[in-house]
């Protein structure tokens, strides 16, 4: 091979690029000798004696009732009436199986006389069938045994093609649902294929395709392994089998890929060269069940580019790694791209497809000349799901309806609610959409190159010597403006439906700001958009960011309201397909409503509100899709550095970002793997505050439930209305919702000493008129068990115990309970006390359509306070609704904000102390805390204690002032909004530049336990300049309206600010 005389690739007269015979960096040399051997199989000429027998046997049997052809496929036997095969062509039949189809020794050695008796009849059968057709072309062998020890399948394919009819369109994809998605390193499944050498007969030239699929095996005691490195030795890790066929050339290879899988969280993918060939080998490892349908998407991909594959192998190893391995060639006289160039686009296309092994937008079937490849159907993919989410599907019509009704009025506002929700489920469907993807073929490519050319990377010197064909596609393509696109678009659609589908894509074009579209490897889709494109009408607050990401087997968004903000990631789980469909369609409004609310919530800590969602597919497994979204947005918050692996973005942000994910529904116990992930990928500065929530014990999280983070907030609200109104705790009836084995309702129960007469939770209700037993509740909550394990000895005869699985259950009263689980649900609008304090159950159980049920025939209400422990226990309308009615009522965005603020001073001391310091101080050693980890625990209970108070006393004074006409809900409302507007004014304002106000404020916002380890002069150097200025103008913001209220003048904040520095 001769040496290029320029970098730049030459092209012929035909334009078709040349590539430079020179290997890129990484690609491997081979020599030409089998990866595996086949183990000989001794006893195959006895077999064929008694497989001869057989046949005969049989031919006898059956009873011919067509013409078939002769042995040898030269022309139609003589007809026997007593036998299928003629005697005299049995033994030509058997000869032809055995040495001219090619079907190497693995089919002999693992079948059984009877079984490829019967697959040597079918295959007559065949021919026979092929010959009353008249056309040898349609000879189609479709021969298959499966048990519970594997399987074998053997059909007629062509070369280079992906089936689209017949035994080969399903097979590769039955494999997989039926063996390979499904491999676990208890029960996992090897797999061998390769192309028979041989024609089916003298006149029929197709060739066979041979899968042999067995259960892997792996030894009670493998061998000990003879590294002294610590690394896994493949040989104690693998199938005997595989150990008995694999080279040693192969064992090392696959050792390699092992090696780096277990370094890495997605698919690891190499090239070989093989001397004195065009035969390239794919090698691609990745964890066990990190992707499913890909070893078939993987045939559909190199199809595309016209090879073909002589031999594939999947191996499953012990240590949940699997391995496959393509050995390409070229389909010969294909138009198509030299395999010299096309295997490089292969294995990038490939990490798409680990992704997204199923994209209804890569047609089986089509080639480089026919419609998308793997990178335009990806991107056809991921413009469906956006538009899903976000094709204007309100319009003017309902902006009209809107601005005539009165949202305030809780009628309009259901009416309202209702018309939107109707709106989007009619208007744009998942199919509606695809349709339009797949009747624009053309536009959807131009599309696809607006999108590339601003985020295709840059291509560096070893790029240039070998471009990838996907940037020749982009460089051969004439990209369009956004104007002449949309055009284009507009004159090119026949409605108004399709036109707002394809605009979506360009708004989706020009909303990204970077992308993991094209990293190498990768195992989910992410992008950060700008929210600019968000209807206002729809989405009155706008975000300040936004990270879309899409897999295989869920979405997911994150939207935060501030550049410094935090929130919880949630996990949307789907009891059934219609269940599914209307979290899918709702999964970014209610993303969007738990981050606003999370704003309000955050209102005197530096982080803004933020949160995220995932949405697993129904049957996915919610901890792989939590693990992907993670290390998908983990790619645009981490520069690449590593060539092939992960490498440099565009991006057009141009700023680092940093998030914060704490825990919520679904994944409270994935926030430990997420902080060490982060580690593991390199985040060095932030890994320690990436999450919150963390295990205390081995990463040093603080958790809310043991130290009441979140009770101590609701109790200062609680504690505030009895010294307000001169009351004691002791005389006061209480009614709880969520119980004593819930965070909230645990230290609700401990920290109180109320009369408390009922308890609702998920295992029941509990009532007693006189109070419910205060040292059984105490016992139930120490143990974290539910009121259905109350002793009921210790009820009075007026008390009684439902559990939601009772039914026909009479109480005291003489009412009778049909059903205990309605009974639960409903429980929490039928018991009277003076105090209501909700601390779990479901969002919006108390709303405009029951809360009337709050309230006796008098319009009495049913409590005279409630604090809202539970997040969107009430709805707005049914708290308005109850402040009107007299009730004191203090929302949750106030109440329950002590577990956000201490998460984030955990966030605070992951950024301010260094990896080593975190390790030492906030993770336990032999299952104790630290002094330091004590003192800083008790630093943050008396921040809540002091914020809590402070915000109570600042609703209760302003309401006072105004002599109750603007409900507390509002005045609570208007706080939070007053005090984000005037942090983010803050932000934006040189006062943080002020040294001496700066350090007088951090002193003093900082927790002291902090300050005096680390230093003040060290956390300036270590906090990152936008956190500190966020710190800063959440502390003055929050003081200064706690103080002043929210009506305070420019000259109060003259005074306070003038004793910063103090």
């Amino acid at each position: 091979m001769s040496t290029p005389s320029s970098t730049t690739p030459s092209s012929d007269a035909n334009g078709t690029l040349h590539v430079p015979a020179q290997l890129p960096e990484g690609i491997n040399r081979l020599k030409n000798v089998p990866g595996y051997t086949t183990p000989v199989f001794k006893g195959k000429e006895e077999q064929r004696a008694k497989v001869q027998a057989n046949v005969a046997s049989k031919a006898l049997r059956l009873v011919v009732t067509r013409t078939g052809l002769r042995g040898d496929g030269r022309g139609p036997p003589p007809i026997y009436p007593d036998g299928f095969i003629p005697r005299e062509l049995v033994a030509n039949e058997v000869n032809w199986f055995y040495t001219h189809l090619g079907i190497d020794d693995t089919y002999f050695q693992s079948e059984s006389v009877e079984v490829i008796s019967d697959h040597i009849i079918a295959l007559f059968g065949a021919k026979v069938l092929a010959y009353t057709k008249h056309d040898p072309t349609k000879l189609v062998i479709d021969l298959e045994k499966i048990d519970e020890h594997g399987a074998t399948f053997i059909h007629t394919t062509a070369p280079g093609k992906t089936s689209t009819e017949g035994p080969g369109a399903t097979c590769e994809s039955r494999i997989d649902e039926l063996f390979l998605d499904n491999s676990t390193p208890e029960k996992a499944f090897r797999l061998e294929t390769y192309r028979s050498q041989g024609s089916i007969s003298a006149t029929a030239s197709q060739q066979l395709r041979c899968y042999f699929v067995t259960k892997c095996n792996f030894p009670a005691n493998p061998p000990a392994s003879t590294r002294t490195d610590g690394k896994t030795d493949i040989r104690t890790v693998s199938d005997p089998i595989f150990l008995e066929k694999a080279s040693e050339n192969t064992l090392e290879i696959y050792q390699r890929v092992m090696w780096n899988v277990q370094q890495r969280f997605g698919p690891v993918m190499e090239v070989f060269e093989v001397e004195g060939s065009r035969e390239r080998r794919l090698v691609i490892g990745y964890k066990m069940g990190g992707t499913k349908k890909f070893f078939s998407a993987l045939s559909n991909l190199y199809h595309f580019y016209s090879l073909y594959s002589a031999r594939k192998y999947v191996e499953q190893f012990s240590n949940g790694i699997t391995i496959i391995s393509l050995y390409l060639n070229p389909l010969p006289g294909a138009n198509a791209p030299p395999i010299e160039h096309s295997i490089f686009q292969v294995m990038k296309e490939a990490s798409l497809l680990y992704c997204l092994p199923d994209n209804p937008f890569f047609y089986a079937g089509k080639g480089p000349s026919g419609d998308h490849a793997v990178q335009e159907a990806t991107y056809a993919y991921s413009g469906w799901v956006f538009a899903q989410h976000f094709c204007n599907r309100l319009g003017q019509a309902y902006l009209a309806l809107k601005n005539i009704l009165d949202e305030s009025n809780p009628t309009h506002a259901s009416v309202l609610n209702d018309i939107k929700r109707r709106f989007r489920e009619e208007t744009f469907t998942r199919e509606s959409i695809a349709q339009v993807i797949h009747s624009h073929a053309e536009l959807i490519n131009l599309l696809y190159v607006n999108f590339a050319m601003s985020h295709y990377p840059e291509t560096d010197e070893a790029a240039q010597l070998m471009p990838t064909l996907s940037y020749q596609r982009l460089r051969t393509q004439m990209p369009l403006s956004d104007t002449e696109l949309y055009d284009k678009i507009r004159r090119t659609v026949t409605n108004k439906h399709e036109l707002q589908v394809l605009e979506s894509f360009l708004i989706f074009n020009k909303h990204v700001l970077k992308t993991n579209f094209y990293q190498p490897t990768k195992v989910a889709l992410s992008f950060r958009l700008a929210p600019g494109f968000l209807p206002e009408v729809e989405y009155p607050k706008k975000p300040f960011g936004m990270f879309f990401v899409i897999g295989g087997e869920f979405r997911g968004f994150h939207i935060r309201f501030k550049d410094v903000a935090r929130g919880g990631i949630r996990i949307v789980m789907s009891r059934n397909r219609e269940n599914y469909s209307i979290n899918q369609r709702q999964l970014f409004d209610e993303n969007y409503g738990l981050a606003s609310t999370q704003s309000l919530k955050n209102k005197d800590i530096p982080e803004g509100g933020a949160k995220g969602t995932i949405l697993p597919s129904l049957g996915a497994n919610p901890k792989l899709c939590f693990e992907k979204y993670v290390d998908a947005i983990i790619d645009l918050l981490i520069p690449g550095q590593t060539p092939g692996i992960k490498e440099r973005l565009v991006d057009l942000y141009g700023k680092p970002e940093l998030l914060f994910f704490g825990p919520d529904e679904g994944t409270a116990d994935l926030m430990d793997w997420a902080a060490l992930h982060a580690r593991a990928r390199g985040a060095d500065a932030w890994w320690k505050s990436f999450t919150t929530g963390k295990s205390a014990e081995t990463l040093g999280g603080v958790p809310h439930d043991v130290y009441g983070m979140t009770s101590l907030s609701v109790r200062q609200y609680v504690l505030g209305i009895y010294k307000q109104l001169g009351l004691r705790e002791k005389d006061i009836t209480k009614v709880q919702t969520g119980g004593p084995d819930g965070d909230l309702g645990s230290n609700e129960i401990l920290l109180s000493s109320d009369k408390t007469v009922a308890i609702i939770d998920g295992s029941g209700v509990l009532h007693d008129p006189h109070g419910i037993n205060r040292e059984e509740l105490v016992r139930l909550a120490k143990l974290r068990k539910p009121v259905g394990f109350f002793d009921t000895s210790k009820l009075s005869k007026d008390g009684y115990l439902v559990r939601v699985e009772d039914q026909d259950v009479k109480l005291p009263s003489g009412e009778v309970v049909l059903d205990g689980t309605d009974f639960r649900n409903g429980a929490h609008l039928r018991f009277k006390a003076d105090l209501f304090v909700p601390c779990g159950g479901r969002p919006e159980a108390v709303n405009i359509s029951n809360v009337a049920a709050l309230a006796d025939s008098e319009g009495k209400p049913h409590f005279k306070y409630i604090v809202e422990g539970a997040n969107l226990f009430l709805t707005q309308q049914a708290r308005l609704y109850l402040e009107k009615r007299k009730v004191i009522l203090f929302k949750d965005s106030s109440a329950n904000k002590g577990g956000v603020t201490s998460s984030s001073l955990e966030v605070l001391a992951g950024l301010g102390l260094s990896s080593e310091e975190y390790l030492d101080l906030m993770v336990f050693k032999d299952g104790k805390p630290s002094a330091f980890y004590e003192s800083y625990v008790r630093d943050i209970q008396q921040k809540i204690t002091e914020n809590a108070a402070a915000e109570f006393a600042c609703i209760w004074r302003e309401h006072a002032r105004l002599q109750g006409a603007k409900p507390r809900t509002i005045i609570s409302d208007e706080l939070s909004s007053k005090l984000n507007e005037l942090q983010e004014e803050l932000e934006g304002s040189d006062l943080f530049d002020d040294e001496p106000s700066k350090r007088g404020v951090m002193v003093r916002a900082i927790p002291k336990t902090l300050v005096d380890q680390v230093g003040l002069d060290a956390l300036l150097e270590r906090l990152p300049v936008t956190y500190q200025r966020a710190l800063f103008s959440s502390w003055v913001a929050s003081h200064f309206i706690y103080k002043y209220g929210v009506n305070a003048s420019s000259v109060d904040f003259f005074h306070f600010a003038r004793d910063l520095a103090a």
